[in-house]
């Protein structure tokens, strides 16, 4: 079996869709002998937040000397991404040997009536509880996929949980409130296991509190618990803030990722950090939280392609993170002419999705599509939002070309909205040479 017979093995099991429920993947884990038992476990959840706290925490945890895991999904620059030791995505071997274990034991279940059609991402689930356990990692943070309580990932029971933000997103299988979505998050929270949440509204904080007063879960509450004071802008990437919890201040930190809501998911990663060395009785050093901090990384996440002319790219997927977005450009890119390379899925309310973009001074954006089974179908509707700023693109590969012809120093490019598709429109930009800032 090749790397590519094994990927597309995986991919064959799309066809079943994403199907809420922990009978399936509980089954298979089983068959494997539950090799999640063996591991020791950090659970993130929120609508989003969830990579970039897991870039920070993984760095904090590696910088102390430890081999961490990370399972994350999508994937942006490579498949094997989503299941990394230490920043090093599974390798081909790895990953094939994996298959090779699973292809057997999801045929026995396709002979079940009750257990047929386990799903692409319960079959990554199991596969990365299986090599963390094999490779013995002293940790591994799982970040989860859709939601929380039905989610695959939720058969394990981690040391600790955190619940990043709370936003309407997958409302289709998540709920149209922000209570209901609440609830589906808070479905991670575990008897007596401690909770880190983020910046989440009160009425979706309520919910969660009280899940977490019912299974005796102690949790850190941002603002209370632990304090995140924003300070400025780095002057060429990142933000500065300080941070402080129970233990003391430190001031003067900084992210290599930019937006004001970066301090806010880093001060997640610091708590549970500080909350996992009491756990595990080792120091907390000031020295590890700079450091590492310094090193955290997060593909497609306001990452910059190209300083001249420059060129972002952040995958806002949703109208929460969009909003968080539109923040952060209009904030710190007042001195550039904008232009908004922008693609969505069908699924997300894009709508509202251009109409934040639009809140962007005098940005003009260009509305695209892409090869994808949900990507959004263009139509003049979309453009009737504001006729002079906002334009259709067929083919986002020529409006891309377009743009960078005309581009001078005085231009910003942004290029957002889905994750698959930012992270085609990347893999063409770093062929050509990109990231050259």
């Amino acid at each position: 079996m090749t790397s590519e017979e094994a990927i597309a093995w995986i991919h064959g099991r799309k066809t079943f869709g994403m199907r809420p429920g922990l009978m399936r993947v509980e089954a298979l884990l089983q068959r494997l002998g539950n090799p999640e038992k063996n591991l020791t476990l950090i659970h993130v959840a929120g609508t989003n937040g969830k990579g970039s706290t897991v870039s920070y925490l993984r760095s904090l945890l590696e910088e102390s000397g430890l081999q961490v895991g990370t399972f994350t999904s999508p994937h942006i620059e490579s498949f094997n991404e989503r299941i990394e030791i230490d920043g090093r995505f599974i390798p081909d071997d790895s990953l094939i040997e994996w298959v090779e274990t699973l292809q057997p034991l999801v045929m026995q279940l396709d002979q079940e009536e009750e257990l047929t059609g386990i799903t692409q991402f319960e079959i990554l689930t199991a596969l990365a509880f299986g090599y963390f356990a094999q490779q013995q990692v002293d940790v591994a943070i799982i970040e989860v996929g859709l939601g929380g309580r039905l989610d695959s990932t939720n058969v394990i029971t981690p040391i600790l949980t955190a619940i990043t933000t709370i936003g309407m997103d997958h409302m289709d299988m998540l709920g149209d409130t922000i209570e209901a979505i609440a609830a589906h998050k808070a479905g991670i929270i575990k008897p007596k296991v401690p909770l880190v949440t983020g910046k989440i509204p009160e009425s979706a904080l309520s919910v969660i509190d009280l899940e977490a007063a019912e299974s005796e879960a102690p949790v850190s509450h941002l603002g209370e618990d632990y304090r995140v004071t924003y300070h400025r802008p780095d002057e060429i990437w990142g933000e500065w803030f300080d941070f402080e919890n129970d233990r003391g201040k430190i001031k003067g930190l900084k992210t290599p990722m930019i937006g004001r809501h970066q301090p806010e998911n880093a001060g997640v990663a610091i708590q549970l950090y500080y909350l996992f060395c009491e756990l595990k009785k080792l120091p907390f050093s000031e020295k590890v939280v700079r450091n590492g901090l310094k090193k955290a990384y997060w593909p497609a996440r306001m990452e910059k392609i190209s300083n001249e002319p420059l060129i972002i790219i952040d995958g806002a997927h949703n109208t929460h993170a969009m909003e968080r977005l539109v923040e952060t450009v209009r904030e710190e890119f007042t001195n550039y002419r904008i232009h908004i390379l922008f693609s969505a899925l069908e699924t997300k309310n894009v709508d509202e999705m251009l109409q934040q973009l639009l809140t962007i001074p005098k940005a003009e954006i260009y509305l695209t599509t892409f090869d994808f089974p949900k990507a959004i179908h263009l139509s003049d509707d979309y453009q009737q939002l504001n006729e002079a700023r906002i334009s259709i693109v067929s083919l986002w590969q020529f409006g891309l070309a377009e743009l960078l012809e005309k581009m001078t120093n005085e231009d910003l490019l942004l290029i957002t909205g889905s994750l698959y598709f930012v992270s085609e429109v990347r893999e063409l930009l770093l062929g050509m040479g990109g990231r050259n800032g």
